[in-house]
């Protein structure tokens, strides 16, 4: 059974967790009453039901030398106050210290987090005034900074990126891993990355990839549809599917359940059938109004819900280019 079929719902997930999650101690760890935390494969798991998915990387490796068993990798933190819930989970994965966040774009679900998780590392339960080192490696694209450090919705300091990158990669290794984060230009947002756990064959796409929904398109904050799609073409570049595009490479989305290649494709197909569909519409000079009555997403409706912002999205985008 493929972990796309076993997390299909909440008692499934839960039901993973049990059988197929051990610790790095070998055992279960027992979900908080509001959060869902399960192993993913390799040395990576993921809480969800803190807002955006939160994935964790450990490892109970014991060789020497750098790179090997350092400590907790996490991709996004999820929303302010789940902090407490989010850390208990992540104890129970490994005790180990947080040594880096990778922050794959700015929603407040998945950076509500960092204040907390960011600050100067502390003894284990975080006792106020025990501070023991250096802060929390915080990595994120360039364009992230000014997103969370200006305006009126800016971010505490301890929250922002201590580490930037501009080109189209950043590589480090972690926990006896390649880890490279990637940029996806223009996609969600103007500062999107992906998180390609090499050895753990495990892809943390953030909103890219939403199991959920139709996704957010948002332009005011560099974001487009065509940079969604492009973004979702690299994140299939890199899986290798174990068979008939099952199995094999798995994808942690931004919200809902883990995915593989199959999961991926449908998804981006969904994309440029409707982009299309709206670009036709607009091309003949149609109205938004006109396009919504003609219901264009109508045959995807049940299985991704509400439309209405999708369209707006995507016909403005559309009809700008035209």
């Amino acid at each position: 059974m493929t972990v796309r079929q076993a997390v299909g719902g909440a008692a499934a997930l839960v039901a993973l967790a049990t059988l197929a999650g051990a610790t790095l101690a070998g055992q279960a760890p027992p979900a908080s009453p509001a959060l869902t935390t399960y192993h993913v494969q390799g040395n990576v798991w993921v809480i969800a039901g803190a807002g955006g998915n939160i994935t964790v990387q450990a490892s109970d490796a014991k060789a020497a030398g750098p790179g090997a068993g350092e400590g907790v990798l996490l991709v996004d933190t999820g929303r302010k106050e789940m902090t407490q819930a989010v850390l208990a989970e992540i104890q129970k994965i490994s005790p180990k210290r947080i040594e880096y966040i990778v922050t794959t774009h700015v929603d407040a679900d998945h950076v509500g987090g960092h204040e907390t998780f960011a600050r100067p590392r502390m003894d284990y339960l975080w006792t106020p005034g025990m501070v023991t080192g250096a802060g929390v490696k915080v990595i994120g694209h360039e364009n992230v900074l000014p997103r969370m450090s200006n305006g009126p919705s800016a971010y505490p300091v301890i929250a922002w990126p201590t580490n930037t990158y501009s080109s189209a990669q950043r590589k480090i290794f972690f926990n006896d891993e390649p880890v490279v984060i990637i940029h996806a230009p223009a996609a969600r947002t103007d500062g999107d990355s992906l998180v390609f756990f090499r050895r753990s064959d495990v892809i943390s796409a953030g909103d890219l990839f939403d199991t959920t929904s139709y996704p957010v398109v948002d332009p005011a904050r560099g974001g487009s549809l065509g940079g969604i799609i492009s973004g979702l073409n690299q994140l299939l570049d890199l899986m290798v599917p174990r068979y008939n595009q099952e199995g094999g490479t798995l994808v942690i989305p931004g919200h809902g359940r883990v995915g593989d290649q199959h999961d991926v494709l449908e998804y981006r197909d969904m994309l440029v059938i409707l982009r299309d569909r709206v670009r036709d519409a607009a091309a003949k000079g149609q109205s938004l109004a006109q396009v919504k009555a003609a219901r264009p997403t109508l045959d995807y409706d049940a299985r991704w819900g509400a439309p209405d912002a999708f369209i707006d999205a995507v016909y403005a985008e559309m009809a700008g280019r035209r």
